[in-house]
């Protein structure tokens, strides 16, 4: 059987895919991968993801050089959702969010129960239109 064949795709042939950082521990992001891109991450040793807006392979990084490299793929208990261990490669620290942030995880809930807000509690560090080519 092909270790591809282990995986619980959902309907649409997708996986949920937690990128941490082996260092850390950092939870950076939340992403999809299909088959091919699980396949093409564990032959190339970077995260290669499923866009689900752009509805093609993204291969983390193409864009911004802030690619992830990848040490260790883990599969939960019900074979359902992957687990990378990354470095975050192309800034230091490095960038996993679009916003120029360390991680995607950067709001927090604050407030009382009253006035609730989600407050954004991790700076940028670098600034989005400078990594992203229009």
């Amino acid at each position: 059987m092909d270790w591809l064949d282990s995986i619980k795709w959902d309907s649409d042939g997708l996986v949920p895919v937690i990128a941490q950082e082996a260092g850390s521990g950092d939870v950076l992001m939340f992403a999809w991968m299909n088959r091919e891109a699980l396949s093409r991450t564990a032959e190339l040793g970077q995260a290669v993801y499923w866009s689900r807006s752009r509805r093609r392979l993204w291969h983390k990084g193409e864009e911004s050089g802030h690619f992830q490299q990848v040490h260790e793929l883990r599969l939960d208990c019900d074979a359902d959702v992957v687990l990378m261990k990354v470095t975050q490669l192309g800034h230091d620290p490095g960038i996993a969010c679009h916003t120029g942030r360390h991680s995607c995880f950067y709001s927090r809930l604050e407030g009382t129960a009253a006035a609730r807000q989600w407050t954004a509690v991790e700076p940028v560090l670098e600034d989005p239109e400078r990594i992203y080519k229009k």
